[in-house]
């Protein structure tokens, strides 16, 4: 039987490769559990100087978690999402946290939890086949792992416009959000491997660092910042529209077709999210909204209408963004009870990682 997570050890690195092509290394439980294992084992080996991670094939490093299953789960009104979610964000922690340099080489399609597995480490590469976003609200559901922590941080409102549309982004937007540090190009990738393998993350990087192609952000703030620094989803649409920018205008089609409370909520995640402080506890608010979203019936309309029977046409409930009542919007935070909530504890804010 074929691993889903390939773990080896190569000269001074710890390789963790997803292995999954066929799904596009979709995350499922187990695979979060073995990468989990394996930073565990390797973070008191000083044989292991640096973790890199990957994934097999030619498409992308992860294409988010395994949203069949939780369809499944959902509609049988199962806890194995709530299960699977605990373990993963405890991940996305621990990821960046870890006390050895963490190489994500974010080549491909990186989305949902791919992000959360690699936007979280120590050096995050992208390439000019990088095309990374978190898709969520097209789905019912809400950026997560850690994803409202990282686009919160984000220059301006750049953050929630990709988190409220789900918008792909190449590499040079990437660099400019923050989700990543460096460009190589992917020809270059394998020669950066070798070269990790015998000598520290900062030296192998000189000599493959280069210029990624120009985005399309940049250009975007001026209307991006305006419009999205609106306190309202409602308000947020009406200023996309009426700006006279065509990419604008798009932006606001495309939320149109989003889940309306799954925008609202998303809102009410990024700005709280704001004013939380560390990862950790933006993950444990992710961990309530997740949890709400699970009994939801938006998270298993949409996943039908994307994945399932792929007509692409959900039937969202409420319908309109005038449907969706403050109530409805704050049962996403409302505390789980002391046995049921995450907790994780945020190291000393001082506890750098050398590399």
């Amino acid at each position: 039987m074929t691993e889903d997570v390939l773990v080896t050890t190569e000269g001074r690195t710890g390789r963790l490769i997803l292995n999954r092509p066929q799904a596009l290394n979709a995350l499922t439980h187990p695979m979060v559990r073995r990468i989990e294992e394996a930073l565990l084992a390797w973070r008191d080996d000083p044989a292991v100087q640096a973790v890199v991670i990957s994934g097999a094939g030619e498409r992308g490093l992860c294409a988010g978690g395994d949203i069949r299953a939780i369809y499944a789960d959902a509609r049988a009104g199962g806890t194995a999402s709530a299960d699977f979610w605990r373990d993963e964000y405890r991940l996305n922690a621990l990821i960046a946290r870890y006390p050895k340099p963490y190489v994500a080489l974010m080549d491909g399609i990186v989305m949902g939890g791919g992000v959360g597995v690699s936007a979280h480490g120590t050096v995050r590469i992208v390439t000019e086949r990088s095309r990374i976003a978190m898709p969520e609200t097209g789905i019912g559901f809400v950026p997560d792992v850690g994803g409202t922590y990282l686009l919160a941080l984000a220059p301006g409102e750049l953050g929630t416009h990709l988190a409220l549309t789900g918008a792909l982004v190449g590499a040079a937007d990437a660099l400019l959000c923050g989700l990543a540090d460096h460009f190589v190009p992917s020809e270059r990738l394998d020669r950066l491997l070798e070269d990790l393998q015998r000598t520290s993350v900062h030296d192998a990087l000189a000599g493959h660092v280069g210029q990624a192609p120009p985005g399309e952000l940049a250009g975007r703030r001026e209307w991006i910042d305006h419009c999205y620094a609106a306190d309202t989803v409602e308000e947020i649409v009406d200023r996309l529209a009426g700006s006279g920018v065509p990419a604008a205008k798009e932006a606001a089609a495309t939320l149109i077709t989003r889940s309306p409370t799954a925008l609202k909520v998303t809102l009410t995640s990024l700005r709280r999210a704001r004013e939380l402080g560390p990862l950790e506890k933006v993950l444990e608010q992710e961990y309530r909204v997740s949890c709400a979203a699970l009994t939801s019936h938006d998270l298993v309309e949409g996943i039908r209408a994307q994945v399932i029977d792929k007509d692409r046409d959900p039937r969202w409930s409420p319908a309109r963004l005038t449907g969706v009542t403050d109530e409805d919007v704050a049962r996403y935070f409302t505390p789980l009870g002391v046995d049921r909530e995450l907790r994780l504890t945020a190291p000393d804010p001082l506890q750098e990682v050398p590399w």
